[in-house]
């Protein structure tokens, strides 16, 4: 039996511009969503809502301007390490490749030492998304904006090589070099939109359950990227992965090393209303087949959210003494949006239309949210 999840990502195999059921331009704007890019920098929204199905150029375009801006008032350097054979000593003298290559009789010595150089792991990853996202884009004069940067960004002695996930997750944005956050969010996104398609390419693809726990991920990041980058902070507070932790009266030695832990997805703060709404995504059909009815709520989902809002009652949070729940699942041309109260907290079931216009989500999103339960 095929499962929800698995039938969003399957079915309607080898419709042009679609994954699965999902359209293609739908993935995207998870993504968008889902990225850094909405915290950095305040185009991207507005560009994403006006033209949705061109998310693969707007993030080009803000890649593009992030990487001029940052051109114009030079790229960011950094050390690397160095060996050569110099005529003059620099850093620290290799003894053995001195003596072993009888340097000094040409006066010549071998040296190790370090310089400063654009070549960091940062602009080669940069130049790596320009080249990419270039293959992505629609319009020629968008390709060939990216392209030249990406052979600027060589004249500046950028080389090609990508570099391995541990060199990029090493590379911290200081304080002096903040202004890169966002070319690197751009860039981030840029190397994502490397999409899966139904057509045959030259990249193998991974086997459907991986794409469903990437999509999974996908969706439960992009919800907290859309709120984060939707609500106004004056009056929202958005949080996303937070730990809860079980009101425990009294427990064995051993207990809470073996306890299930509990986390929620996304957390939202009305400061104003003084409301508390907490958000658990699902990428599952929202209803299953039941013993006793043909379709009926998923009971562990149900008990879930419910242990989110009881175990954080009477600890001294006014919020989370009345705090509502909300399950979010998404789905294809189908629209389930119902709620029930219980011991003073209201909880929300429903879905988002992943085969809707970037605008219909949009607004899907907010009412599902913020409308009271």
């Amino acid at each position: 039996m095929v499962s929800a999840a698995a039938d969003l990502l399957q079915g309607a195999a080898g419709a042009t511009g679609f994954i699965g059921r999902i359209p293609v331009r739908n993935i995207w704007l998870l993504m968008l969503y889902a990225s850094d890019l909405l915290q950095t920098s305040e185009r991207a929204l507005v560009d994403a809502e006006r033209n949705p199905d061109e998310i693969a150029d707007l993030v080009a375009r803000l890649l593009t301007q992030a990487v001029e801006e940052r051109q114009r008032r030079q790229l960011s350097l950094g050390y690397r390490p160095r060996s050569a054979d110099l005529s003059r000593v620099r850093g620290r003298i290799d003894v053995l490749r001195t003596e072993r290559r009888q340097l000094l009789a040409r006066g010549t010595v071998a040296c190790r030492y370090v310089e400063l150089s654009a070549d960091t792991p940062r602009n080669r990853f940069v130049r790596g998304a320009l080249e990419t996202v270039a293959r992505l884009v629609s319009h020629p004069e968008l390709r060939h904006r990216c392209r030249r940067l990406a052979a600027d960004m060589q004249a500046l002695g950028v080389s090609r090589a990508m570099p391995s996930r541990s060199e990029l997750s090493a590379d911290r944005i200081g304080r002096h070099d903040a202004a890169d956050r966002e070319m690197l969010a751009a860039a981030k996104l840029a190397m994502d939109l490397v999409l899966p398609t139904e057509q045959a390419g030259s990249r193998p693809l991974p086997m459907p359950d991986r794409e469903e726990q990437w999509a999974r991920r996908l969706f439960e990041r992009a919800v907290g990227g859309f709120y984060r980058a939707m609500l106004p902070p004056s009056r929202w507070e958005v949080r996303t992965g937070r730990p809860l932790d079980w009101p425990l009266d009294w427990c064995t030695g051993g207990a809470r090393d073996i306890l299930p832990g509990m986390r929620t997805d996304v957390v939202l703060d009305d400061l104003v209303a003084g409301r508390r709404i907490v958000i658990d995504t699902k990428f599952t059909g929202i209803v299953t087949a039941g013993w006793r009815r043909e379709t009926t709520l998923r009971s562990a989902y149900l008990y879930q959210i419910y242990a989110y809002l009881r175990s954080q009652t009477g600890r001294g949070d006014s919020l989370a003494d009345s705090a509502e729940g909300l399950l979010l699942h998404p789905a294809i041309g189908e629209t389930v949006d119902e709620a029930i109260k219980v011991h003073g907290h209201g909880i929300r079931f429903a879905t988002v239309d992943l085969a809707a216009d970037s605008a219909a989500i949009r607004a899907q999103l907010l009412d599902r949210s913020l409308k009271s339960s």
